[in-house]
């Protein structure tokens, strides 16, 4: 079955190209996709296009669709092209006419676009929730190792004394930094675009805050040229914003892949969170930060690649544009998993709290030297000196001790402050809202 089908059997080789994964990909979307019929049909029985009756007969049908898609029950039948015309199919074998009533007043284009915003922005919600719990922890793993220093690095060249709580800590705001912009794309893909057809509306009376109102946007996409200018734009700003997560994610992962090597023996995995060689038995690979570090450096690539596919077009629909729901759609899972594996390793990690008992790291200390003679009344450059001809001498020593109490140092760790500003930013996504008005239109 085919939306647009007349009289004329399109080509097989042609179809099975500009099909594609089509049908694949479109089982993400196959709630959302639900969920927007089930408003477009109130409004449209608001401005007289459906009776009372025969919405409340599509309505029913609906939401026994809607509870299979949630549950992964709903398929795509063979030969039917899309989950917009498999929605349709299904009501029109139930309730026979008026199941072919539900497309008045849109076009795919404005289907896609709706059911794109309504998967994202619920894929952004759990998502939320997963960096939220991650940040918790890094917070904790950071209060709980505060005391328990560890060399700092520039140039992989051993620099100044860190912490545990700044690593743990540092991990745990770079990630707010990351919820900040997840955050801004959130808010410009909770817009909506129903009602702009084809992109450029109808000459029905379309009533679009209603739908607005009922699926629980922020607001509309109000040109209709524009909605449709959207997708793919839409698209890229979240993909940036999950490239941000993962960027995050793939540096704590080469983190813990370097501290966890003998050379370095920062921390330790339980042996069960390892693998092992099929030909060293001493081995205990940290595989999982790895795939963690391969799989979130290609999440970061979406934005690009959707850039790549959309950056010549012009205004209007074009197919091109459903490629991208093949690079966008599966991220979402791909980086949960991550998010998961992450939350596991840095609950269980093992921390070596004896690292700096090494006299290696005895010029980690110098800078504390050089600042003690500056408060002892010795100019900084003088001081510097100093301690640099005493290093080159074989002469410096030093107590190992440090002294730091400036906001987000080793002894002010600011957490407090971090999963304050988690939690404003949190709160700011106002996912209640959302959440209330499709527990409503579903009951």
């Amino acid at each position: 079955m085919k939306l647009w089908q007349k009289n004329i059997e399109v080509d097989k080789a042609v179809e099975k190209f500009t099909v594609g994964k089509d049908r694949e990909m479109d089982l993400y979307l196959a709630s959302a996709d639900i969920l927007g019929s089930m408003a477009h049909i109130t409004m449209l029985e608001s401005i007289g296009l459906l009776t009372a009756n025969e919405l409340d007969k599509l309505l029913n049908a609906l939401k026994k669709r809607y509870v299979a898609a949630v549950s992964g029950k709903f398929i795509i039948e063979e030969g039917v092209e899309d989950v917009h015309s498999q929605v349709e199919l299904l009501l029109t074998r139930e309730l026979g006419e008026v199941g072919k009533k539900i497309h008045s007043g849109r076009s795919r284009n404005d289907q896609v676009l709706l059911d794109l915003k309504l998967f994202t922005r619920e894929a952004i919600q759990r998502l939320v929730g997963q960096i939220s719990e991650l940040i918790d922890l890094l917070i904790t793993q950071s209060n709980r190792y505060k005391e328990i220093l560890l060399p700092g690095y520039t140039h992989l060249q051993i620099a100044m004394p860190s912490s545990f709580g700044l690593w743990f800590g540092a991990y745990a705001e770079s990630l707010t930094d990351d919820l900040q912009l997840l955050q801004a794309a959130y808010k410009i893909c909770n817009r909506n675009p129903l009602g702009s057809a084809a992109g450029y509306g109808s000459s029905f009376p379309l009533n679009r805050q209603l739908t607005t109102d009922l699926l629980g946007f922020d607001t509309m996409n109000y040109n209709v040229v524009y909605a449709q200018m959207g997708r793919g734009k839409m698209e890229r700003t979240v993909g940036f914003a999950l490239a941000g997560i993962a960027g995050t994610l793939s540096k704590l992962s080469y983190d813990a892949c370097l501290f966890s090597s003998q050379n370095f023996g920062f921390i330790r995995l339980p042996d069960e969170f390892t693998t092992g060689s099929s030909i060293m038995p001493h081995k205990k690979n940290p595989d999982v930060f790895e795939l963690t570090r391969a799989k979130c450096n290609q999440i970061q690539s979406i934005p690009q690649q959707i850039t790549l596919i959309t950056n010549n077009l012009p205004s209007g629909y074009f197919r091109d544009l459903q490629i991208t729901k093949e690079i966008f759609l599966p991220a979402f899972g791909e980086l949960s998993d991550c998010i998961e594996m992450v939350s596991l390793m840095m609950q269980s990690v093992k921390v070596n709290e004896h690292i700096l008992d090494d006299d290696k790291y005895s010029l980690l200390f110098s800078v504390e030297k050089v600042n003690e003679l500056v408060r002892q009344g010795t100019p900084f450059r003088d001081a510097y000196k100093q301690v640099g001809l005493e290093i080159e001498a074989g002469h410096f020593t030093s107590d190992k001790k440090v002294s730091h109490t400036h906001e987000g140092s080793i002894g002010n760790l600011c957490n407090e402050q971090i999963a304050e500003m988690k939690a404003q930013i949190v709160r700011e996504f106002n996912f209640e809202k959302v959440n209330e008005a499709v527990q409503k239109l579903i009951q």
